[in-house]
């Protein structure tokens, strides 16, 4: 890992969103190193972040809190208010589908989330 603290992950947090919104423009050295500052990202994330023995809901909590979202960031990934509401408030399960439109949205690994 080449940096240690979250503002670090912060800043790259925001190059490889600066990167992803160029799209299909990205030259392939862009390409590269936004599938590095990923990797990059996913690694700190995977040690900092996850709470040990955390639950997939735990976990989702968290990096919401962190990241200072509401539940209405989340509801195109969950199809719907109804839906949000009732995986953060515990009544249902996250799916696999959920987990990994998650994993893509937060920039770590699916497992997390199952």
């Amino acid at each position: 890992m080449i940096f240690e603290t979250e503002e670090e992950n912060d800043r790259m947090l925001k190059v490889i969103e600066k990167l992803m919104d160029k799209g299909e423009a990205l030259s392939p050295e862009e390409e590269k190193l936004l599938k590095l500052l990923t990797k990059l990202v996913e690694d700190f994330e995977r040690q900092y972040y996850k709470p040990r023995d955390a639950s997939p809901l735990e976990v989702l909590q968290h990096l919401m809190e962190s990241r200072d979202l509401k539940q209405t960031h989340l509801w195109h990934i969950f199809g719907s208010k109804g839906i949000a509401s009732e995986v953060l408030n515990g009544k249902r399960g996250i799916s696999k589908t959920q987990a990994k439109a998650l994993a893509d949205y937060f920039h770590v690994p699916a497992d997390l989330f199952i």
